[in-house]
Protein backbone atom coordinates (compact mmCIF):
# COMPACT_ATOMS: atom_id res chain seq x y z
CA UNK A 1 0.00 0.00 0.00
CA UNK A 2 3.24 2.48 0.52
CA UNK A 3 5.17 1.66 -2.02
CA UNK A 4 5.89 4.82 -4.35
CA UNK A 5 2.99 6.42 -2.13
CA UNK A 6 3.78 10.20 -2.84
CA UNK A 7 3.93 9.58 -6.55
CA UNK A 8 1.10 7.65 -6.67
CA UNK A 9 -1.17 8.57 -4.99
CA UNK A 10 -3.48 12.09 -4.67
CA UNK A 11 -4.40 14.13 -1.61
CA UNK A 12 -8.27 13.36 -2.99
CA UNK A 13 -7.50 9.35 -2.55
CA UNK A 14 -6.02 9.91 0.93
CA UNK A 15 -9.06 12.33 1.92
CA UNK A 16 -11.85 9.86 0.19
CA UNK A 17 -10.71 6.31 0.65
CA UNK A 18 -12.41 6.50 4.19
CA UNK A 19 -15.98 5.01 3.84
CA UNK A 20 -17.75 7.49 5.63
CA UNK A 21 -16.49 10.40 3.40
CA UNK A 22 -16.84 8.19 0.44
CA UNK A 23 -20.23 7.83 1.37
CA UNK A 24 -20.90 11.06 2.21
CA UNK A 25 -19.52 12.38 -1.43
CA UNK A 26 -21.46 9.77 -3.59
CA UNK A 27 -24.98 10.99 -1.64
CA UNK A 28 -23.76 14.33 -2.42
CA UNK A 29 -23.29 13.58 -5.99
CA UNK A 30 -26.03 11.66 -6.92
CA UNK A 31 -28.37 13.07 -4.32
CA UNK A 32 -28.92 9.77 -3.08
CA UNK A 33 -29.29 9.02 0.97
CA UNK A 34 -27.30 6.10 1.76
CA UNK A 35 -26.53 5.71 5.35
CA UNK A 36 -24.72 2.55 5.82
CA UNK A 37 -20.69 1.93 5.11
CA UNK A 38 -21.49 -1.84 5.07
CA UNK A 39 -22.93 -1.02 1.63
CA UNK A 40 -19.57 -0.09 -0.03
CA UNK A 41 -16.36 -2.32 -0.92
CA UNK A 42 -13.62 -0.25 -1.87
CA UNK A 43 -11.83 -2.23 -5.05
CA UNK A 44 -9.42 0.60 -6.31
CA UNK A 45 -6.03 -1.07 -8.01
CA UNK A 46 -3.92 0.09 -5.63
CA UNK A 47 -0.44 1.47 -6.66
CA UNK A 48 -1.48 1.01 -9.93
CA UNK A 49 -0.89 3.52 -12.90
CA UNK A 50 -3.07 3.33 -16.19
CA UNK A 51 -2.03 5.07 -19.44
CA UNK A 52 -0.63 8.04 -17.07
CA UNK A 53 -4.04 8.44 -15.16
CA UNK A 54 -4.22 7.90 -11.55
CA UNK A 55 -7.50 5.92 -10.41
CA UNK A 56 -8.37 7.67 -7.55
CA UNK A 57 -11.04 5.57 -6.38
CA UNK A 58 -13.32 2.65 -7.68
CA UNK A 59 -16.16 0.91 -5.33
CA UNK A 60 -19.06 -0.98 -5.50
CA UNK A 61 -22.45 0.28 -3.95
CA UNK A 62 -25.96 -1.28 -4.04
CA UNK A 63 -24.91 -3.25 -6.68
CA UNK A 64 -23.45 -0.23 -9.07
CA UNK A 65 -19.36 -0.75 -9.44
CA UNK A 66 -18.32 3.33 -9.02
CA UNK A 67 -15.30 4.31 -10.56
CA UNK A 68 -14.55 7.94 -9.30
CA UNK A 69 -11.57 10.19 -10.00
CA UNK A 70 -10.34 13.24 -9.12
CA UNK A 71 -9.18 15.11 -12.36
CA UNK A 72 -6.66 17.96 -11.86
CA UNK A 73 -5.74 19.86 -14.85
CA UNK A 74 -7.69 19.57 -17.76
CA UNK A 75 -10.62 17.50 -19.10
CA UNK A 76 -9.33 14.77 -21.48
CA UNK A 77 -11.50 14.00 -23.90
CA UNK A 78 -10.38 10.61 -24.53
CA UNK A 79 -11.27 9.87 -21.01
CA UNK A 80 -14.08 7.51 -21.92
CA UNK A 81 -11.87 5.43 -23.83
CA UNK A 82 -9.22 5.23 -20.72
CA UNK A 83 -11.74 4.03 -18.31
CA UNK A 84 -13.83 1.17 -20.63
CA UNK A 85 -9.96 -0.51 -20.45
CA UNK A 86 -9.48 0.43 -17.03
CA UNK A 87 -13.19 -1.22 -16.34
CA UNK A 88 -12.07 -4.27 -17.97
CA UNK A 89 -9.29 -4.72 -15.41
CA UNK A 90 -11.43 -3.88 -12.42
CA UNK A 91 -14.22 -6.76 -13.51
CA UNK A 92 -11.02 -9.40 -13.99
CA UNK A 93 -10.34 -8.17 -10.27
CA UNK A 94 -13.70 -9.14 -9.10
CA UNK A 95 -14.87 -12.18 -11.65
CA UNK A 96 -13.40 -14.87 -11.40
CA UNK A 97 -12.66 -15.35 -14.94
CA UNK A 98 -13.92 -19.28 -14.94
CA UNK A 99 -17.21 -18.01 -14.54
CA UNK A 100 -17.19 -16.86 -18.05
CA UNK A 101 -17.20 -20.15 -19.03
CA UNK A 102 -20.44 -21.04 -17.45
CA UNK A 103 -23.57 -21.60 -18.86
CA UNK A 104 -25.25 -19.28 -15.79
CA UNK A 105 -25.71 -15.68 -16.52
CA UNK A 106 -22.77 -13.77 -14.72
CA UNK A 107 -24.84 -10.92 -12.11
CA UNK A 108 -22.29 -8.07 -13.38
CA UNK A 109 -22.21 -4.88 -11.12
CA UNK A 110 -23.28 -1.84 -13.14
CA UNK A 111 -20.96 0.72 -13.87
CA UNK A 112 -21.16 4.24 -13.17
CA UNK A 113 -18.20 6.87 -13.86
CA UNK A 114 -17.49 9.97 -12.26
CA UNK A 115 -15.14 12.57 -12.80
CA UNK A 116 -14.19 16.05 -10.20
CA UNK A 117 -12.71 18.13 -11.67
CA UNK A 118 -10.71 20.77 -10.29
CA UNK A 119 -8.45 22.35 -12.78
CA UNK A 120 -7.89 26.49 -13.95
CA UNK A 121 -9.79 26.50 -17.10
CA UNK A 122 -13.30 27.31 -17.38
CA UNK A 123 -15.73 24.27 -17.56
CA UNK A 124 -19.46 23.58 -16.88
CA UNK A 125 -20.60 22.67 -13.61
CA UNK A 126 -21.32 19.51 -14.92
CA UNK A 127 -20.49 17.62 -18.21
CA UNK A 128 -21.15 14.31 -19.68
CA UNK A 129 -18.33 12.88 -21.93
CA UNK A 130 -19.64 9.70 -24.22
CA UNK A 131 -16.97 6.82 -26.05
CA UNK A 132 -19.38 7.17 -29.13
CA UNK A 133 -17.69 10.75 -29.78
CA UNK A 134 -14.43 9.53 -30.30
CA UNK A 135 -15.68 7.12 -33.03
CA UNK A 136 -14.99 7.08 -37.00
CA UNK A 137 -17.29 8.10 -39.33
CA UNK A 138 -17.83 5.33 -41.50
CA UNK A 139 -20.46 6.45 -43.73
CA UNK A 140 -22.00 3.35 -44.07
CA UNK A 141 -23.84 2.41 -40.14
CA UNK A 142 -24.55 5.29 -37.59
CA UNK A 143 -25.83 2.86 -34.95
CA UNK A 144 -24.29 2.74 -31.66
CA UNK A 145 -23.21 -0.69 -31.00
CA UNK A 146 -20.84 -0.03 -27.68
CA UNK A 147 -21.23 3.55 -24.99
CA UNK A 148 -19.80 4.30 -21.91
CA UNK A 149 -20.86 7.88 -20.68
CA UNK A 150 -18.57 9.91 -18.03
CA UNK A 151 -20.44 12.65 -15.75
CA UNK A 152 -17.85 14.93 -15.10
CA UNK A 153 -18.33 17.69 -11.77
CA UNK A 154 -16.84 21.44 -11.78
CA UNK A 155 -15.67 21.36 -7.84
CA UNK A 156 -13.99 24.16 -7.90
CA UNK A 157 -15.17 26.61 -5.40
CA UNK A 158 -18.54 27.87 -5.70
CA UNK A 159 -19.23 26.49 -8.99
CA UNK A 160 -21.43 23.30 -7.79
CA UNK A 161 -22.56 24.83 -4.38
CA UNK A 162 -25.48 22.12 -3.46
CA UNK A 163 -22.64 19.71 -3.81
CA UNK A 164 -20.71 21.35 -1.66
CA UNK A 165 -23.26 22.02 0.98
CA UNK A 166 -24.29 18.07 0.60
CA UNK A 167 -20.63 16.98 1.48
CA UNK A 168 -18.65 19.25 4.08
CA UNK A 169 -15.84 17.18 3.17
CA UNK A 170 -15.47 18.08 -0.95
CA UNK A 171 -15.95 21.64 0.20
CA UNK A 172 -12.92 21.50 2.42
CA UNK A 173 -10.90 19.46 -0.29
CA UNK A 174 -12.40 22.45 -2.95
CA UNK A 175 -11.53 24.76 -0.44
CA UNK A 176 -7.95 23.91 0.35
CA UNK A 177 -7.65 23.37 -3.52
CA UNK A 178 -8.78 27.14 -4.29
CA UNK A 179 -6.30 28.84 -1.85
CA UNK A 180 -3.44 26.88 -2.47
CA UNK A 181 -4.34 28.46 -6.24
CA UNK A 182 -4.63 31.61 -4.54
CA UNK A 183 -1.81 31.75 -2.66
CA UNK A 184 0.02 30.85 -5.71
CA UNK A 185 -1.58 33.87 -7.93
CA UNK A 186 -0.36 36.25 -4.93
CA UNK A 187 3.28 35.36 -5.73
CA UNK A 188 4.03 33.18 -2.89
CA UNK A 189 6.40 29.71 -4.22
CA UNK A 190 5.34 26.76 -4.37
CA UNK A 191 6.34 25.68 -0.68
CA UNK A 192 4.47 28.58 0.91
CA UNK A 193 1.90 28.79 -1.51
CA UNK A 194 0.86 25.04 -0.16
CA UNK A 195 2.07 25.15 3.45
CA UNK A 196 -0.13 28.53 4.05
CA UNK A 197 -3.46 26.54 2.45
CA UNK A 198 -2.73 23.99 4.71
CA UNK A 199 -2.51 26.45 7.54
CA UNK A 200 -5.37 28.25 6.64
CA UNK A 201 -7.50 25.35 6.23
CA UNK A 202 -6.31 23.80 10.16
CA UNK A 203 -7.14 27.17 11.76
CA UNK A 204 -10.72 27.99 9.98
CA UNK A 205 -11.53 23.99 10.37
CA UNK A 206 -11.37 22.93 7.22
CA UNK A 207 -10.63 19.43 6.77
CA UNK A 208 -9.29 20.09 10.50
CA UNK A 209 -8.69 16.44 11.98
CA UNK A 210 -7.68 14.96 8.58
CA UNK A 211 -5.01 18.03 8.16
CA UNK A 212 -4.18 17.54 11.88
CA UNK A 213 -3.49 13.18 11.30
CA UNK A 214 -2.21 13.65 7.41
CA UNK A 215 -0.52 17.60 7.38
CA UNK A 216 2.81 16.42 6.38
CA UNK A 217 1.52 14.01 3.78
CA UNK A 218 -0.57 16.41 2.17
CA UNK A 219 1.77 18.77 2.06
CA UNK A 220 4.00 16.89 0.07
CA UNK A 221 1.52 15.32 -1.77
CA UNK A 222 0.43 18.89 -3.33
CA UNK A 223 3.85 20.03 -4.45
CA UNK A 224 4.41 16.63 -5.96
CA UNK A 225 1.46 17.42 -8.18
CA UNK A 226 2.57 20.97 -8.66
CA UNK A 227 5.91 19.34 -9.75
CA UNK A 228 4.15 17.26 -12.25
CA UNK A 229 2.56 20.18 -14.01
CA UNK A 230 4.93 22.30 -13.86
CA UNK A 231 7.61 19.96 -15.43
CA UNK A 232 5.32 19.55 -18.53
CA UNK A 233 4.83 23.09 -18.71
CA UNK A 234 9.09 23.10 -18.28
CA UNK A 235 9.18 20.15 -21.51
CA UNK A 236 6.89 22.50 -24.33
CA UNK A 237 9.06 25.41 -23.49
CA UNK A 238 12.20 23.90 -24.38
CA UNK A 239 10.50 21.68 -27.16
CA UNK A 240 9.04 25.37 -28.53
CA UNK A 241 12.98 26.48 -28.71
CA UNK A 242 14.28 23.99 -30.58
CA UNK A 243 12.08 24.12 -33.44
CA UNK A 244 8.12 23.09 -34.65
CA UNK A 245 8.69 19.58 -35.34
CA UNK A 246 11.55 19.05 -33.61
CA UNK A 247 10.47 20.35 -30.05
CA UNK A 248 7.15 18.13 -31.00
CA UNK A 249 9.20 15.12 -30.52
CA UNK A 250 11.62 16.21 -27.82
CA UNK A 251 7.66 17.58 -25.74
CA UNK A 252 6.81 13.90 -26.86
CA UNK A 253 10.11 12.20 -25.51
CA UNK A 254 10.51 14.35 -22.16
CA UNK A 255 6.52 14.14 -21.53
CA UNK A 256 6.86 10.31 -21.91
CA UNK A 257 9.74 10.14 -19.74
CA UNK A 258 7.65 11.94 -16.58
CA UNK A 259 4.86 9.28 -17.07
CA UNK A 260 2.47 10.75 -19.31
CA UNK A 261 -0.14 7.91 -21.31
CA UNK A 262 0.60 8.14 -25.42
CA UNK A 263 -2.98 9.48 -25.85
CA UNK A 264 -1.88 12.22 -23.10
CA UNK A 265 1.35 13.20 -26.14
CA UNK A 266 -0.81 12.65 -28.99
CA UNK A 267 -3.30 15.80 -27.90
CA UNK A 268 -0.27 17.92 -26.17
CA UNK A 269 1.59 17.36 -29.35
CA UNK A 270 -0.14 16.42 -32.47
CA UNK A 271 2.05 13.87 -33.06
CA UNK A 272 0.45 10.40 -34.27
CA UNK A 273 0.16 7.11 -32.00
CA UNK A 274 2.52 5.42 -34.09
CA UNK A 275 5.38 8.42 -34.06
CA UNK A 276 4.62 8.04 -30.23
CA UNK A 277 5.11 4.77 -29.91
CA UNK A 278 8.65 4.82 -31.71
CA UNK A 279 9.77 7.62 -29.50
CA UNK A 280 8.82 5.44 -26.20
CA UNK A 281 10.70 2.51 -27.54
CA UNK A 282 14.17 4.54 -28.00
Amino acid sequence: MKANREYKDSVFTLLFNDKNRLLELYNAVNGTSFANTDDIEINTLQNALFMGMINDISFTIAGMLVVLIEHQSTINPNMPLRLLMYMARIYEKIIDNRRLYSSKKIDVPRPEFIVLYTGKEDFPAVKTLKLSDLFKETGVCDKIWLELEVTVYNINKGINPLIEARSPTLGGYAGLVAKKRENEEAGMNRDEAVKEAVRFCKTRGILADFLKKHGSEVENMLLTEWKWEDALQVRWEEGREKGMEKGREVIARNALSEGASPEFVRKITGLDIKTITQLAAR
